[in-house]
């Protein structure tokens, strides 16, 4: 078999495009889903009990449910409800609910680690719970859990691989397409696994990078 890439690079424009969708739903979802992780890991600790409960099984049908029956939900089910949404939108939806879930059991694992007296010496000086929260809980617990987060921030980038399945343009929708045109199924795999790694490797320096210096302030 001899192998030629010149035929699939030469659909560089639509392999492009898939890319930068890659990257601008990572880019999106990625803030947003951790924040909602965050916010739920805060009312599981904190929350009044029927709250609790309904985060806890948020929590637990994301975390025990595919990813592509989720992102199925959102773009098939939603629109019975009247909700009808596009397939980038419903791709990112369903990345930041997926994403949410994940990071709340991570936050919380922070959260619950942080030592009772660092709270009461902010209670001591009649900080608010809020302020507490955000300045001497959260910093210290998102430092213990960042590379998990980082983690499961690039394994729901690499999830939206399947988000093709709702015509959402990504990048392994655009390398099936040229498959399908070129009849190049290896060579085209191999580019788009090459990207892809080449894409994991990058987000986690610039998530490790950013972390410590913007985040938990190291």
């Amino acid at each position: 078999m001899t192998l030629d890439f010149s035929i699939v690079l030469a659909q560089w424009p639509l392999l492009l495009k898939g890319l930068a969708l890659t990257c601008l739903l990572t880019l999106l979802t990625a803030p947003l889903g951790v924040t909602l992780g965050v916010l739920c890991a805060w009312l599981r600790v904190h929350g009044p009990a029927w709250l609790r409960a309904v985060v806890a099984a948020y929590v637990e049908l994301v975390r025990n449910t595919p990813f592509i029956i989720q992102l199925f939900f959102v773009f098939f089910g939603l629109p019975s409800l009247g909700l009808r949404l596009s397939p980038e939108v419903a791709s990112a939806l369903a990345m930041v609910l997926n994403l949410g879930a994940y990071a709340s059991e991570i936050a919380r694992a922070g959260i619950e680690a942080t030592p009772q007296g660092q709270i009461e010496a902010a209670l001591s000086l009649a900080m608010s719970r809020w302020q507490i929260f955000t300045r001497v809980v959260l910093p210290p617990a998102l430092a213990r859990v960042w590379p998990a987060l980082v983690s499961q921030m690039i394994i729901v980038m690499l999830g939206s691989s399947v988000c093709g399945q709702i015509s959402t343009e990504e990048f392994s929708f655009a390398a099936n397409l040229i498959a399908s045109r070129t009849f190049r199924n290896f060579e085209a795999y191999i580019l788009v696994t090459g990207a892809y790694l080449a894409l994991a490797v990058a987000l986690r320096r610039l998530l490790n990078w950013f972390g410590p210096r913007f985040i938990f302030g190291r």
